[in-house]
C-alpha cells in the first residue's frame, strides 16, 4: 500500500473530525440565538436539527476516512471516491448559501484530499473483509484442465 493515499485520507479525517467537533461545540450558542429570534418554534427546531446532523455527519465521515486510512483493504476505490463527494457537496452548499465562509474552505480541503486519496487508493486484499481464513486469489494453485 502506498503511503500518499493513506496520508491524504488521514488528513481528511482530521479536518472533518475537527470541523464536526467545533460545529457541535457551537450548538448551544446557536440554539440560544434561534430560540430568542422571531422565528416560529417550528423553524427554530428546523434550524437546530440540521445543525446537529451536520456535526454528526462530519464526525461519521471522519471515522470512515480514518478507518480506511488505517485499514485500506476495507474499501474499494469507488467507495472512497463516492464518500469524498459528500464534503465537496457540503462545501458547495456552504459557498452557495453563506458565501466565503471558513467552514466551506475546510470542507473543500477535506473533500479534495479525500478525493485525491480515493483516486490513488488501491486496496491490497482480494478477498472480502470478514471472511475468516480466506486465501487471497493470487495464492491459490492453478487448476489445469
Amino acid at each position: 500500500m502506498r503511503f500518499a493515499p493513506r496520508l491524504l485520507l488521514a488528513f481528511s479525517s482530521l479536518c472533518l473530525a475537527a470541523g464536526g467537533a467545533v460545529h457541535a461545540l457551537a450548538f448551544p450558542k446557536a440554539a440560544t440565538v434561534a430560540e430568542h429570534s422571531t422565528l416560529p418554534p417550528f423553524f427554530s427546531a428546523v434550524f437546530k436539527g440540521p445543525w446537529l446532523c451536520d456535526s454528526i455527519t462530519s464526525v461519521a465521515l471522519a471515522l470512515a476516512f480514518g478507518s480506511i486510512a488505517a485499514f485500506p483493504g476495507m474499501a474499494s476505490r469507488s467507495l472512497v471516491v463516492l464518500l469524498a463527494l459528500a464534503p465537496l457537496a457540503f462545501a458547495t452548499a456552504i459557498f452557495a448559501t453563506m458565501g466565503n465562509f471558513f467552514a466551506g474552505h475546510l470542507m473543500l480541503l477535506a473533500g479534495t484530499s479525500a478525493l485525491i486519496g480515493g483516486a490513488l487508493h488501491h486496496y491490497s486484499t482480494q478477498y472480502p473483509i470478514g471472511s475468516v481464513g480466506a486465501v487471497p486469489r493470487h495464492s491459490l494453485p492453478a487448476v489445469s484442465r
